[in-house]
């Protein structure tokens, strides 16, 4: 079982002719509701792929709050560790442009009260990943537990966040884009030297997405470029998270970490085809049938 602790939110989507400008009313074109969150997101991501899941996060008694309860139960993914506040909900309001890109605003909510005491025992889980929507002391706490107790542990380093230094040597991998390494090696330009500069922070290996380039495995001793599958983008939102619980999901089922990042490149491609978070997160049958199409 892999156990993804982390945010949930309900993501209210408006499309617009561009993402505004500092001070700049834009009218949107249409909007919709969708589950989102990065921790609930890659839950369901992995699920989707394949993985056996369970997730760990905080939802307000709102009518929101059950809303994202029932998507990630019908999604497969395992909500016993689920807690109910009084807090509200989580939420995410996002822009999105015609070429896809977006720009996005979280009102954490119940996220933030997602404490260290709330880790379950870890017997039976195989692996703990994280994004940085949580307080940094909880992330911290579960995975300095997680390492000591065998985990394989995987953070996702968004959104961009300056991490303490005593959570780097927690980390088998750390899951990073192509802005947000720079956050934690601020001395560097070059993708392959700031990865090792965390490296030498005691991480394992540095995976950095590239978007429409794939992404680069970086460990001390290689750097392997996965590239990414040709498409048409209709919404980013949620890609980088598609890739974590695609990569999970594959990884946990005993692949190599270079098998499991070309399943989770193609993976998050397929999710930048749909309109959504977790609504665009492609299952296992199609990520393997988008493969099987790239092989000559």
């Amino acid at each position: 079982m892999i156990l993804v602790a982390g945010s949930a939110n309900l993501d209210f989507v408006v499309r617009a002719s561009h993402i505004p400008a500092p001070g700049e009313t834009v009218l949107g074109e249409n909007f919709e509701t969708f589950a989102g969150g990065k921790g609930a997101n890659q839950a369901v991501a992995c699920a989707r792929a394949g993985g056996k899941v369970a997730f760990l996060g905080a939802l307000g008694r709102d009518l929101y709050g059950d809303m994202l309860l029932h998507s990630l139960q019908a999604d497969g993914v395992n909500t016993r560790y689920l807690k109910r506040v009084t807090e509200p909900t989580g939420a995410a309001f996002i822009t999105v442009s015609p070429e896809g890109e977006n720009a996005i605003t979280v009102a954490s909510g119940a996220n933030n009260t997602l404490k260290p005491e709330h880790l379950p025992d870890l017997k039976g889980f195989k692996a703990l990943v994280m994004p940085l929507e949580t307080p940094m002391p909880t992330v911290l706490s579960y995975y300095t537990r997680a390492k000591a107790a065998g985990l394989k542990t995987v953070l996702n380093a968004a959104p961009a966040t300056r991490l303490p230094e005593e959570l780097f040597p927690q980390l088998d991998v750390m899951v990073t884009n192509q802005h947000e390494i720079f956050i934690n090696a601020p001395a560097h330009t070059d993708f392959a030297d700031a990865a090792q500069s965390i490296l030498q922070k005691g991480v394992g290996m540095v995976i950095i997405t590239l978007g429409s380039d794939g992404c680069l495995l970086v460990t001390q001793e290689k750097t392997v470029t996965v590239p990414a599958i040709p498409i048409e983008a209709v919404d980013t939102t949620g890609a980088g998270d598609t890739f974590v619980g695609a990569f999970l999901a594959e990884w946990m089922r005993g692949s190599n970490v270079e098998v499991a990042a070309r399943f989770a490149v193609v993976a998050s491609g397929l999710a930048c085809t749909k309109v959504g978070a977790q609504a665009s997160m492609p299952r296992k049958d199609e990520i393997l049938e988008a493969l099987q199409g790239q092989k000559p």
